[in-house]
């Protein structure tokens, strides 16, 4: 058994002894504490062996002379319980019974006590039951569970006071599977699942940042256009003249004269034999030819198809036409 007492609040700078008895009757036979507990220096507590159901205390000064404290006591309204021994789980389905062994005395004041959860839940659940077996249903076979048990006395009935064991070590379950842990909860077949699943995600990010990267080329393509670099199309200028404008305009000056000149040169020839050729033909005079009527059109056309005719001039023919002259020669016509 182990009694404490607060000894710096009822004791106050005084070191006491104590001494307890299983005897019953006139003449009883006071032991010392052998083993005390300690609270800075000062004893507050005794740790000795259970002699029988009855208990007789006694605090004294520090030499035992003087009493100071006296209770007597049954031993067994005190008992704390020892955890449960040999506990063993049952499996059946989404059912598990749990068991342990039966202690020699008293085991009616003994309850069994269940408590588990899965890796989702937060607070334990709890299921009681009388010594020794415990039983609990509904739990998925796809979750771990931790289970812990402990015996606990009852109240008021076999203790004045609640006093539960210690919990038995923590063991984890997963459809009648022992885990050494609920991390290990996880099969190969979804281990290849996370993976895969994982890939996917990385290939579709990538994706996705990938078509954001061309539209968004696109969009600056559009929004601030690439200025061209002027070396390319100047390239005798960067590369000849180390961009020395004034040096490479009067190389290339007859250059640009040129190109003007070749862009000119058609444009005059053309209009200088257009004033020859009409020079040459106003001199000349007469009518045309001939004028051969479309037969078939006027025949079956109304007057304003008969008015069609096809004109075949002579060679280098000048034709008045609406005011204009028309420079033509065997092979061209004019449709009126």
């Amino acid at each position: 058994m182990q009694i404490t007492w607060a000894a710096r609040e009822f004791f106050h700078n005084e070191n006491v002894s104590f001494f307890y008895t299983f005897s019953e009757g006139k003449h009883k036979v006071w032991k010392p504490c052998t083993t005390y507990l300690l609270d800075q220096d000062y004893n507050s507590g005794c740790l000795f062996k259970t002699e029988g159901p009855t208990l007789a205390i006694s605090i004294r000064n520090s030499n035992g002379s003087e009493e100071l404290f006296f209770k007597k006591l049954k031993a067994d309204f005190y008992i704390k319980p020892s955890p449960p021994e040999n506990v063993t789980f049952f499996w059946e389905e989404d059912t598990v019974t749990v068991s342990c062994n039966k202690p020699e005395r008293n085991a009616w004041c003994l309850r069994l006590e269940l408590q588990y959860k899965s890796k989702f839940d937060k607070e334990w659940q709890s299921r009681t039951s009388k010594c020794c077996s415990v039983g609990e249903q509904g739990f998925d076979p796809r979750k771990c569970y931790s289970f812990r048990v402990r015996l606990r006395r009852l109240v008021p009935y076999c203790n004045v006071v609640k006093y539960s064991s210690d919990w038995e070590a923590e063991t984890f379950w997963m459809n009648g599977t022992l885990l050494d842990s609920c991390d290990d909860d996880l099969t190969p077949q979804s281990k290849r699942v996370i993976v895969l699943s994982c890939s996917l995600a990385v290939l579709l990010m990538m994706l996705i940042l990938l078509i954001l990267l061309c539209k968004w080329q696109r969009v600056q393509m559009s929004v601030l256009p690439a200025i061209p670099d002027p070396k390319y199309p100047f390239a005798d200028l960067f590369n000849d003249h180390n961009g020395n404008l004034q040096e490479w305009l009067d190389k290339n000056d007859h250059v640009v004269l040129q190109t003007k000149l070749e862009y000119e040169e058609p444009e005059s020839i053309t209009e200088a034999e257009s004033q020859q050729e009409d020079e040459k033909n106003s001199d000349k005079q007469g009518p045309l030819e001939k004028i051969f009527p479309f037969s078939g059109a006027a025949e079956k056309n109304d007057g304003k198809a008969a008015e069609i005719a096809c004109l075949i001039p002579a060679s280098n023919t000048a034709a008045p036409i609406a005011g204009f002259h028309i420079l033509m020669n065997d092979d061209m016509y004019v449709m009126v």
